[in-house]
């Protein structure tokens, strides 16, 4: 078993369980695998089991079920300093005693790596992050901002195959934080570094990641590249949980050809893409996008349905406008629109007609 290898796996959960008291699992029976290079981000709201599952790969914490290989070979037993794994936290976490250089030496020093060989390493870390002329400063004299990106190369200095983030960027201001995505996006796939990155906040895990592993109740409850993640969610959590999402409650009314015909709690009908409902009768939670709904029938099918709505709400967002609406008795229903000249503003008490198209809207789980 231990070393026993998946083909291509370079990072490998299989059947990992972790409990604190011996009775309830924090992470239920995981099963992941990474291939080398990949940026894999772990999305879900505290308590969901992603940062224990970053610690378990880290050393930090000990699997009470299941086998954890890092290329092949089980590290259960092998101590965090000896994993050749690199780190970077929220609080940066470096040493307020030491240089900018010192903080990086120091990881180098405990792999008895030689003087000249450290100055070149450390320097070429530095290099990465633009922060060469930082290298005499103590942490204290550096901004947030300064302080992560010495936190990031220090994480690469000793040059690992695996960096793990604990929500690096979470103490940062909006402007900074977005930069950082970028540049952190752009070093690990430029040194072909394989990347686990815990965070709570969607848009990083859209931006950054080749896949994101949303987490909830100690279970992966979707697994995909970003973008099929956001169109295609396999179940309801995670339609609600990444980006903003309009749901409709009510019945499968038949289901024929790949299209639900579906009965709103309010006895409207409309058309939506069966997911995870297969029988006449089941209930179901639709789900579709602010930005995915028309308001202009020409860019609808012939037969569409579509619903009567009476604007509640209207937001000028500078690149987007968005509308609240009151559709099928709720009166929280978001569309968004391009802030296009020929776009229409809609007033307070307008009455419209809205549809999708089928594919756009996915009937869950209710």
């Amino acid at each position: 078993m231990a070393n026993t290898k998946t083909k291509n796996a370079f990072v490998e959960f299989e059947r990992v369980q972790k409990s604190y008291d011996g009775e309830t699992l924090v992470v239920k029976d995981l099963n992941l695998t990474l291939s080398q290079g990949e940026f894999l981000t772990m999305l879900g709201p505290s308590g969901s089991g992603k940062t224990t599952c970053l610690m378990m790969l880290a050393g930090f914490e000990t699997a009470t079920h299941g086998d954890i290989r890092l290329d092949g070979v089980s590290i259960n037993n092998i101590p965090p300093h000896k994993r050749g794994i690199g780190m970077v936290f929220q609080n940066y976490a470096l040493f307020p005693h030491m240089t900018v250089a010192e903080n990086l030496s120091f990881p180098l020093e405990v792999r008895k790596i030689g003087k000249s060989d450290r100055e070149q390493k450390i320097m070429r870390a530095l290099g990465m992050v633009q922060m060469q002329d930082f290298a005499s400063r103590r942490p204290t004299q550096l901004s947030g901002g300064q302080q992560q990106r010495i936190a990031l190369a220090r994480a690469l200095v000793f040059e690992p195959e695996l960096v793990l983030m604990d929500e690096p960027l979470g103490a940062l201001d909006k402007q900074l934080r977005e930069t950082l995505q970028f540049e952190i996006t752009r070093l690990a796939h430029e040194l072909g570094i394989t990347t686990v990155y815990v965070t709570h906040d969607q848009t990083e895990a859209l931006t950054m990641s080749d896949r994101v592993a949303v987490f909830d109740d100690g279970r992966i409850q979707q697994l995909d590249s970003p973008d099929k993640l956001y169109e295609e969610p396999q179940n309801s959590f995670v339609a609600q949980f990444i980006g903003e999402n309009n749901t409709l409650d009510g019945v499968i009314k038949e289901i024929n050809d790949g299209v639900a015909l579906v009965q709103l709690d309010g006895g409207d009908i409309i058309d939506a893409k069966p997911v995870n409902v297969t029988k006449t009768g089941e209930r179901t939670r639709v789900s579709i996008r602010p930005e995915r709904v028309e308001m202009d029938p020409s860019r609808l099918k012939p037969d569409a349905h579509t619903l009567k709505a009476e604007v509640m709400e209207f937001v000028y967002m500078g690149d987007l406008f968005r509308t609240r609406l009151r559709v099928a008795g709720i009166d929280d229903f978001i569309i968004k629109t391009r802030n296009a000249p020929d776009q229409i503003r809609l007033k307070p008490g307008e009455q419209i007609e809205i549809g999708w198209m089928t594919e756009d809207c996915r009937a869950l789980d209710a």
